[in-house]
């Protein structure tokens, strides 16, 4: 916003709501920003984006959803039609490409266990993304379905007794919440862990292939700026991430007994690693 033109208090004023990966606190969070009268509400995941579209008509600008369309949240990329624009995830496209990572990295793997959350709009998409994709890769999949932390542990009990050689995590903030407590899981089932961003094997999981949540975020700032200027969301087309990190984990690597592939190391030319 400051490269637009925009200083904190003197033409701008940002509030800021956190849900701190508590779902059930999201409606009312948007009704007390509703209530502060803002004039552009950005929203940084799937779930407070489809609150916010259902319960106020303040122009809507997305941060971070994973798929606008297929959410129900814009019309079209091109045309979103309605009170919310801004950036797409592109995950829908994304998720098989993961999938096709961890063949690369694991040795004959064969079993791989998904965890995901029902209550997020758009995670029975990825599952079935996940489905259409594992016979041609020859990998069996489980599904483990958590809403709370206090289930992890038994997720992590089912992966291990379906003989799991590794786990997808389809990205949630509850369980980016509890990463500490769900990467000591993964690693004491010995289990190597893909996921969608870079935040995760910088904190210890094996690896990430996703968009720059830095980037996005910098290019939300523009939607901003366009909308208070009196661009109608409605007309503003949206757009897809333009930079990918494919990130992985070194020592975690090493600690699994992994040698990893040309593939994913920082001098394939296919995508560039980043060493974690």
């Amino acid at each position: 916003m400051r490269d637009a033109g925009y200083v904190e208090g003197r033409n701008i004023v940002i509030e800021w709501r956190v849900a701190d990966a508590d779902y059930k606190r999201v409606p009312e969070l948007v009704a007390d920003l509703v209530r502060s009268k803002v004039e552009v509400l950005v929203v940084d995941s799937t779930v407070a984006a489809n609150i916010a579209m259902r319960t106020t008509t303040i122009p809507i600008v997305m941060a971070l959803v994973v798929d606008p369309v297929g959410s129900g949240l814009v019309t079209s990329l091109a045309q979103p039609g309605g009170l919310v624009t801004g950036l797409s995830m592109m995950t829908t496209e994304l998720n098989v490409k993961r999938l096709e990572l961890l063949k690369e990295v694991v040795p004959g793997l064969a079993r791989v266990a998904v965890l995901w959350n029902p209550d997020h709009p758009f995670h029975s998409q990825v599952t079935t993304d996940l489905k259409k994709v594992a016979p041609s890769l020859s990998i069996e999949l489980s599904f483990a379905d958590l809403r709370t932390p206090d289930q992890f542990s038994a997720a992590f009990s089912m992966a291990v007794a379906a003989k799991s050689e590794a786990l997808y995590v389809v990205e949630d903030p509850i369980f980016f919440a509890h990463r500490t407590a769900l990467l000591e899981l993964a690693a004491k089932a010995n289990l190597s862990t893909i996921h969608e961003l870079r935040r995760w094997p910088d904190q210890g999981a094996l690896m990430s292939y996703g968009p720059d949540l830095h980037d996005l975020f910098y290019r939300s700032a523009s939607y901003v700026d366009r909308i208070l200027k009196g661009a109608k969301p409605a007309n503003v087309p949206v757009e897809q991430p333009s930079k990918f990190e494919l990130v992985v984990n070194f020592r975690t690597a090493k600690s699994l007994g992994l040698t990893l592939p040309p593939s994913v190391t920082p001098s394939s030319s296919r995508t560039p690693a980043k060493c974690a």
